[in-house]
């Protein structure tokens, strides 16, 4: 059976229908990308795939989108990660995708009531005497309703006001279904070359389940909306609602009521005499605290997350961020922690150098990456473009882009990145923040943001630059020492002809690499025809024969091929 489930229950037919629905989603769109992304280019049609790239990506998302709203669950959670990629994505993706969770439709009323009241085993009405039927928000694996609390337990927690988080119905085992399906799905990336040398695929559906698993528990949700709290129990301007433990189980949370101003609101903000720039300021600031100083971050910062509270003086200018659903939570451990904080001092000093070192320490170079040129290409990127916001570099002459992307081709090209593990929830919570603060205001520049950060930083670990410095010194003295006997012993062998540059191995790689292309190119062929014949069988059905037909030439190839073989 080609279900995998995490738990012993046998898969129902729906299980399984909706599991081949996912995968046969999936292999569709990969050999249409194949084709166009791998293949044509090989025969000098590049140009085919680059023609028609945009409309393909616009069609991939609005089929992905049709295919989240129908089957819900985790559909809608990998929907939501590609909308928050601005960074890697394009725009026909993310602009198709980005109100994909609006759109999830809302559970019946009562069957939230059944599961709910199985779940406290008391009547709802009994705990809450008033509960709104229609959901403040309804999302892919739960609902909130807004309630209001019985007047004893109101007394104890000193609110009424709360709303009651409930899951969906059933969404353990379409979790699982799903899950499964996105581990098949990560075991067929792993073995494309150009994906599996920037990630692993399989880690990273991993990732994703372990977070997806822990957000449909809502005691680890509510575990973790306290650990965040002592964290910002020092800053007065960070609120947490408060959890009503006696109302919550695994699948059932009854938290404070602190809803307030959407915090990409601009408008009301303004009304209530709060300045954008400075919310975007001190909402960057929080989330880097986050990230680089706790270690423990809220994933999934978007606006309908996070709201600014006014201070119930009035006073303007007084106001908090108030963040909810810490359901998608991440932790950074303490040795990639130093490393990222390492790359924002960097990033921030305009180190070019240093840029590339904390890269390297994160694990975000690969291992074949070329250093020196990577850190001369940071360093001319710092020089014409650093301290830049969004806005003004959108006002950048395109030839200085262009004299760059010349300046710099092989880096561009290669691109000698990868994504670490465990870096799947901070890139998204990077991403949503900046987008946050875009949202907030046009122009903001984030080096507004990470500069007095980074200089905080610097202050706080100024007392190990110290010891640094003298290593660093001790190192030099060491190696200047052997420096001279070692120049002069290279010296003499070229002058006498004795150093000689010797790469067997390479030649023979390459005469192997010869030999091998040859004997493969018939079977490229023959199965880039027949895929193509294939793909384009509903369109074309007279270009799809012909396909087919020339895939026989090359296939003939193969068999003379084995026939001399033999």
């Amino acid at each position: 059976m080609s279900f995998e489930a995490s738990s012993g229950d046998l898969p129902t037919e729906i299980d399984q229908a909706r599991y081949r629905r996912i995968l046969r989603f999936a292999s569709r769109h990969l050999a249409h990308a194949w084709w166009y992304e791998l293949v044509l280019p090989r025969f000098g049609l590049q140009r085919i795939a680059e023609r028609t790239r945009a409309r393909r990506m616009r069609r991939f998302a609005r089929a992905f989108h049709g295919l989240a709203i129908e089957l819900g669950g985790l559909m809608i959670k990998v929907g939501q990660f590609m909308s928050s990629r601005l960074d890697v994505l394009p725009p026909e993706i993310t602009a198709e995708l980005e109100g994909l969770q609006d759109e999830v439709p809302a559970e019946a009323f009562e069957d939230i009531r059944r599961l709910a009241e199985a779940e406290l085993g008391v009547s709802l009405s009994t705990v809450f005497p008033e509960i709104d039927a229609s959901p403040l928000a309804a999302a892919s694996l739960g609902q909130a309703h807004a309630a209001v609390l019985a007047p004893a337990l109101a007394a104890d927690v000193g609110f009424s006001r709360s709303v009651l988080k409930v899951q969906r119905p059933g969404i353990d085992g379409i979790v699982a279904v799903d899950l499964a399906a996105l581990r098949k799905v990560g075991r067929w990336l792993s073995h494309v070359r150009l994906v599996s040398r920037r990630v692993d695929m399989p880690s990273l559906v991993e990732e994703f389940a372990a977070t997806s698993l822990q957000e449909i528990d809502y005691l680890q949700e509510a575990a973790n909306a306290e650990r965040f709290r002592e964290n910002f129990a020092e800053h007065s301007g960070v609120a947490v609602p408060e959890v009503v433990w006696e109302r919550t189980s695994r699948r059932v949370l009854t938290l404070e009521d602190v809803s307030a101003i959407k915090v990409s609101d601009v408008d009301a903000l303004r009304a209530s005499e709060i300045d954008p720039h400075e919310v975007a300021l001190r909402f960057a600031s929080v989330m880097f605290d986050q990230l680089f100083t706790h270690g423990f971050f809220h994933a999934d910062p978007h606006p309908g997350n996070v709201f600014v509270t006014p201070s119930e003086t009035g006073e303007p200018g007084e106001w908090r961020l108030t963040f909810i659903d810490f359901g998608m939570m991440g932790e950074v451990p303490s040795g990639t922690r130093g490393a990222l904080r390492s790359l924002l001092v960097a990033a921030a000093t305009r180190d070019g150098r240093g840029l590339v070192a904390a890269m390297r320490e994160v694990g975000v170079l690969l291992p074949s990456a070329d250093a020196s040129e990577l850190e001369r290409a940071m360093t001319q990127l710092f020089a014409r473009f650093g301290g830049m916001g969004f806005a003004e570099l959108r006002d950048v002459d395109p030839r200085e882009f262009s004299d760059f992307g010349h300046e710099f081709s092989d880096v561009i090209r290669t691109l000698p990145f990868q994504l670490p593990e465990n870096f799947l929830l901070i890139i998204r919570a990077i991403s949503l923040t900046s987008g946050v603060c875009s949202t907030l205001d046009p122009e903001f520049n984030l080096w507004d943001a990470i500069e007095p950060y980074a200089q905080q930083l610097i202050r706080e670990e100024r007392g190990n630059v110290v010891g640094d410095v003298a290593s660093r010194v001790l190192e030099a003295a060491r190696a200047l020492v052997v420096l001279p006997s070692r120049l002069g012993a290279t010296l003499d062998r070229i002058d006498s002809g004795e150093l000689e540059v010797r790469t067997p191995q390479l030649e023979q790689r390459v005469a192997r690499g010869e030999t091998r292309r040859r004997s493969q190119t018939p079977a490229i062929l023959f199965g880039s025809f027949l895929i193509g014949g294939a793909l384009v069988r509903d369109a074309d059905v007279a270009l799809s024969t012909t396909l087919l037909l020339v895939s026989l030439v090359p296939l003939g190839a193969l068999a003379l091929n084995a026939l001399r073989r033999h």
